[in-house]
C-alpha cells in the first residue's frame, strides 16, 4: 500500500549535473534521478554554461525522479528548487538569453574584482557582507560590461541560477536575500539591492528581482513545464536559496558552531553563526532561520579534480585494480583504500581551476610533488582524497584565525559515500565527522519547500522531523599527527609553487 504522505519535490541545479528527489514529509528520500549539465571552458580560468541546458536537465530528471518513487505528479504538493550562488543569467526584453551564464569556478574577473575591491572595498564589505573577488557576480558583470556592452545593451533582467530555472517553470521573477548577497549586491541593513554598489557599475536596479523569503509560494508549474518534466499543472513552487544555503539547512546545521564539508564539484567549508561574521575572504551569508548566518569558504576542484583523475588517468582500470563489477571511481576509492597515510610523501595541490579561499589567485596550477619510482596508480589515489583533505585544512585554519570554532562537522556531497575519504579527512583536520544520511541540496530545497507549503510548521520541526545521521568518524591521533607535517610541507610547496605558475600563465596562458 502506498504512502498517503505528502510527498515534496526537491531539486538542486549544480554545476555538473541537476538532481531531482522525491522525498516524504518525514524525510524519507523514496526516489531521486539527476541529468548532466555541460561546462564550457572557452579559454583557460572561463567557465560557461547554457541555462537553457538547466531547464532539459530539469524536464529529464524530474520524470525519472517520479517513476523511481512510484509517485504520480497529482501526488506532488510542492516543488523547492536551489542552484549554485553568483551565477547570473541575463535576459532581453524578450525574456531571451543574452549570453551564457558565467559559473562561480569564472576567474576572468580578477582584474574587475580588484579596482572595485580599491575603488569601495569598505562599502561593498559593510553592505553585501563580503569582499569582491572574481567568483561573484559583481565583478562578473563588469566585465561583460566593458568586454561585451553590446549585450549589456539589451538586458532587461538579470536572474540568479536558481530562479532562472524556477521561471523556466512558474514564469515568476523573484530571487530570496541569500543570492541577492550571492550577487554581491546586496543592503544587510535593508534587506534589499544596494543602490551604492549598484551604482559602482553603473547597473539600474530595475533589472534586479524582487526579493522575498525562501519559503515563499511564488508561482505555480505552468502548463508547458507541466507538459514538459511530467509534474501537475498549477503545482505551488517556493522560491528557494541558493546550493550552500539549502545543504546546510538540510544536513541539520542549524545551531551555532555546526559545521559541515561538501565534498561536490567544489568543496565548500560551512559554520553556522547566530551574527555576521563579516571577515573577508570568509563569506558571510544569511541562513535559511530568520536572524542567523553561516560563514562558507571553498576550494575550487573538489569533485571536479576527482572526475579528472578518473577521466585522464584512470579510465583503463581494469579488474586487475579492483573488483571487476565496480566503476572507475569505485576503482579509485578502493585503490586509495590500499595506501597507507601519506601516499609515501605524493602531494597533490588541487589547484585544476584557479583557487579561491584562501589564495583567490587564478592563476595557481595543480600539481602532484614528491614523484619516485615507487608511487602507482594506487598512491595517486590516495594522494588525490588527501590533497584535497588539505585544500579543506587550509580553509579551516585561515577561518580559525578569523576565531571562528567548528564543534561538529558534517559531511555533504557525492564524496561522503567513501569511507576512505571520510576517515582521510577526520584524520586531516583532527575532528569528528557525522554523516547525515540526506547531505546534498535537493533534499535542503525540499525541507524549505515543505515548510512554505504548511507539511512542516517551523523549519526547526522540518529539520527535528527529517535529518538523520548515518555514521560517525573519529580521527585517528597518531596519523592527525602525520598529516599535520605533511600539511606544512602541503603549505610551504604552495608558497614556493606560485610564483612558478604565474610565469606559467604569462608563458603559455596568455597566448
Amino acid at each position: 500500500m502506498k504512502s498517503t504522505m505528502p510527498y515534496i519535490l526537491g531539486v538542486d541545479l549544480g554545476a555538473g549535473s541537476l538532481k531531482a528527489s522525491l522525498v516524504r514529509s518525514d524525510g524519507v528520500v523514496v526516489g531521486h534521478a539527476s541529468h548532466p549539465i555541460d561546462t564550457l571552458t572557452p579559454k583557460f580560468g572561463w567557465s560557461e554554461q547554457d541555462p537553457e541546458q538547466w531547464y532539459t536537465a530539469f524536464c529529464n530528471a524530474v520524470p525519472r525522479a517520479l517513476r523511481a518513487a512510484d509517485v504520480s505528479a497529482e501526488a506532488v504538493d510542492v516543488v523547492g528548487i536551489s542552484g549554485g550562488a553568483h551565477i547570473q543569467v541575463l535576459l532581453d526584453s524578450q525574456d531571451q538569453i543574452i549570453r551564457p551564464a558565467l559559473l562561480w569556478s569564472d576567474q576572468r574577473s580578477a582584474e574587475e574584482a580588484q579596482e572595485l575591491h580599491e575603488l569601495a572595498g569598505d562599502t561593498i564589505i559593510t553592505s553585501s557582507m563580503n569582499k569582491a573577488n572574481a567568483t561573484w557576480t559583481l565583478p562578473q558583470l563588469l566585465w561583460i560590461k566593458r568586454h561585451e556592452p553590446e549585450n549589456i545593451a539589451r538586458v532587461a533582467k538579470l536572474f540568479l541560477a536558481k530562479d532562472y530555472l524556477r521561471f523556466r517553470i512558474t514564469g515568476d521573477w523573484h530571487t530570496d536575500f541569500s543570492d541577492a548577497v550571492g550577487a554581491l549586491m546586496a543592503d544587510a541593513e535593508s534587506g534589499g539591492w544596494s543602490q551604492a554598489i549598484c551604482q559602482l557599475i553603473d547597473w539600474p536596479t530595475a533589472t534586479l528581482p524582487p526579493i522575498v523569503d525562501p519559503w515563499e509560494v511564488v508561482g505555480a508549474v505552468a502548463a508547458g513545464a507541466a507538459e514538459d518534466a511530467g509534474l501537475r499543472q498549477g503545482t505551488p513552487v517556493v522560491t528557494g536559496s541558493n546550493d550552500t544555503t539549502v545543504e546546510l539547512f538540510g544536513a541539520g546545521a542549524i545551531s551555532p558552531g555546526q559545521g559541515a564539508i561538501k565534498l561536490a564539484t567544489a568543496g565548500v567549508l560551512f559554520l553556522t553563526v547566530d551574527q555576521p561574521i563579516v571577515n573577508p575572504p570568509v563569506s558571510c551569508y544569511p541562513h535559511i532561520i530568520p536572524g542567523m548566518y553561516y560563514t562558507a569558504t571553498g576550494t575550487n576542484s573538489c569533485a571536479s579534480a576527482h572526475r579528472w583523475l578518473a577521466d585522464e588517468i584512470f579510465a583503463s582500470a581494469t579488474a586487475n585494480d579492483a573488483d571487476e563489477t565496480a566503476t572507475t571511481f569505485e576503482v579509485m576509492d578502493q585503490m586509495a583504500a590500499q595506501v597507507s597515510p601519506g601516499s609515501k610523501g605524493l602531494i597533490f595541490h588541487p589547484y585544476l581551476q584557479g583557487e579561491r579561499a584562501p589564495y583567490w589567485d587564478p592563476y595557481l596550477r595543480a600539481d602532484f610533488i614528491g614523484i619516485t619510482m615507487q608511487h602507482s596508480r594506487r598512491h595517486f589515489a590516495r594522494a588525490l582524497y588527501e590533497g584535497i583533505a588539505f585544500s579543506i585544512r587550509d580553509l579551516m585554519e585561515s577561518s580559525r584565525v578569523e576565531g571562528l570554532e567548528f564543534k561538529e562537522i558534517r559531511l555533504l556531497g557525492g564524496g561522503a559515500r567513501s569511507g576512505t575519504w571520510r576517515q582521510i579527512i577526520s584524520d586531516v583536520l583532527g575532528v569528528e565527522v557525522i554523516r547525515p544520511e540526506s547531505g546534498d541540496a535537493s533534499f535542503g530545497a525540499a525541507l524549505v519547500a515543505g515548510v512554505g507549503a504548511g507539511i512542516f510548521s517551523s523549519l526547526q520541526e522540518a529539520v527535528q522531523r527529517c535529518v538523520r545521521i548515518l555514521d560517525h568518524c573519529q580521527p585517528d591521533p597518531d596519523t592527525h599527527d602525520l598529516y599535520s607535517d605533511l600539511f606544512a610541507v602541503y603549505k610551504d610547496a604552495q608558497q614556493a609553487l606560485a610564483p612558478l605558475d604565474h610565469r606559467l600563465y604569462k608563458l603559455i596562458g596568455e597566448s
